[in-house]
């Protein structure tokens, strides 16, 4: 079979996107999806995300890492499918959707940015040396002092297979203050089992975990990470979270034909 597929990238953190509302893709091939995010065999990202049907929004959106298995919110892959989706005229400029972590609202902003709320944040855990939260994905955050030359893969590899998150794993945040309302960032992402340019979820979360430990009273905050910046506002509820959003940009980069 022959498919058009469309790749689009946010702030680095890049996917192929199906339009599969006729259900046409072999969403169980884990091979298939694992071969066609490679980026020597395929065509290569960190992950592929499927556009869907939902009978109660404006569609679906299903997303697999780079490994072939189904996985949880991806906040880029997020945005980036609100671009896809304007793109397939299914859309104007404000679109609500369904994901594996449930309703979200998005925007279309000025020059392709994209405005993304994501799920309220009820618990904080806070530990000696990181905080644990879960925006959509499990995300263990931790400051650093030398971001520039830190081993991402080889520390986040270590955290994310150790005993505290067990045989499901977490993605793993290097955070470092550069003022009060400003914070550069690295990520390791289970599934990808490597360091990405930009996560989205990631940055949410060290965001909030910024906040929540008290290096920041700031409730809009951006991030540098390693493929642009992005921005996360929320309210703070008690000890929770509401009104968070993820805005940056969300890059149409190419679309062809892959056949299988």
């Amino acid at each position: 079979m022959k498919s058009t597929f469309y790749k689009y990238q946010g702030t680095g953190n890049d996917f192929i996107f199906f339009d599969n509302r006729q259900n046409n893709f072999p969403k169980s091939n884990v091979k298939l999806i694992e071969k066609l995010c490679d980026r020597r065999f395929g065509i290569g990202a960190d992950g592929l995300i499927l556009l869907e049907n939902d009978n109660n929004t404006d569609f679906r959106m299903v997303y697999f890492n780079s490994d072939g298995n189904e996985s949880s919110m991806c906040g880029n892959g997020g945005r980036c499918i609100v671009a896809f989706a304007k793109k397939l005229n299914l859309i104007s400029d404000e679109t609500t959707f369904i994901a594996t972590d449930g309703l979200h609202y998005a925007s279309v902003l000025d020059a392709g940015v994209i405005s993304l709320q994501m799920k309220d944040v009820q618990e904080v855990r806070i530990e000696k040396d990181y905080v644990f939260l879960n925006t959509g994905s499990p995300h263990h955050v931790m400051l650093v002092n030398d971001l520039d030359n830190l081993d991402v893969k080889a520390d986040g590899a270590k955290i994310r297979y150790s005993d505290l998150y067990g045989k499901s794993g977490s993605n793993v945040n290097f955070v470092k203050q550069l003022s009060d309302d400003h914070f550069r960032l690295r990520t390791y992402e289970r599934g990808v089992e490597d360091e990405t340019l930009s996560c989205g979820t990631g940055a949410t979360a060290a965001a909030i975990a910024m906040n929540a430990l008290g290096k920041t009273n700031s409730h809009h905050i951006e991030l540098d990470v390693e493929g642009g910046t992005l921005e996360v506002s929320f309210d703070k509820l008690n000890d929770g979270y509401i009104n968070v959003f993820l805005i940056g940009p969300a890059t149409f980069v190419y679309e062809g034909e892959v056949e299988w």
